[in-house]
């Protein structure tokens, strides 16, 4: 009995522990219970956890850009969490994992609907006609990220390799990297499909000439979605 009265003592300062964490307890009881908390290693560890807790929820909240819907709800997760529990914690393994789910749920969702992609099929010509290959473009924040798949095209080496084209309306040509054989390979670009649509291969040799060969063995035009 003597230790029950004594939990149930310490209990509404043990409670005070989350509004401590948090910065909401009153400045008045704020002094008292920091020195009691400096006299006891146990109520300190339990302050630090709580201290994290509130940590983790703050930056898993602050750290995306959700709807205000949804950021009132990982608000009002958050305020919960300050609510006092049976003997005054967060219960920081269900809180915050919790809002951590939300969180990752929507850079997920986030990265996924609103990348834009380009689609493109080439078709082979004279120089390769037994050649085919597809092509996706997808925007990221480095650039444009171009996997190409291809058949058809043997492989070259040595000084000869083949090389792939963004082409704009106007005729101007950017280089988008460099590959040996066509199969699941990933190139970069600089510049938007949207306003160099036509994407071609060429065939050509390490020779100093960095302008193309013209010797084209894939040709095809992006466009929306893929």
């Amino acid at each position: 009995m003597k230790r029950r009265r004594e939990d149930e003592a310490a209990s509404p300062e043990l409670a005070e522990l989350a509004a401590l964490a948090d910065g909401s307890l009153a400045p008045g009881r704020r002094a008292a219970l920091e020195e009691h908390v400096a006299a006891s290693p146990e109520l300190a560890d339990r302050l630090a956890e709580q201290e994290r807790a509130v940590a983790l929820a703050r930056s898993a909240a602050a750290g995306v850009e959700a709807p205000l819907a949804l950021r009132e709800r990982i608000e009002s997760r958050e305020r919960v969490s300050r609510a006092p529990m049976r003997r005054g914690l967060i219960l920081a393994g269900v809180v915050v994992p919790a809002v951590l789910a939300v969180a990752i749920g929507l850079r997920v969702a986030g990265s996924g609907t609103s990348a834009q992609r380009f689609h493109a099929a080439l078709a082979p010509t004279q120089l390769a006609p037994g050649a085919a290959g597809e092509v996706t473009l997808t925007k990221t924040a480095s650039g444009w990220r171009i996997e190409l798949d291809s058949t058809g095209l043997p492989r070259r080496q040595g000084a000869l390799f083949y090389e792939a084209w963004l082409r704009s309306p106007a005729g101007v040509l950017v280089p988008i990297g460099t590959f040996n054989e066509g199969r699941k390979v990933t190139l970069w670009a600089g510049v938007s499909p949207k306003d160099y649509p036509s994407l071609t291969v060429t065939r050509e040799q390490a020779d100093g000439d960095q302008a193309s060969s013209g010797e084209k063995v894939l040709v095809g035009t992006a466009s929306p979605g893929g």
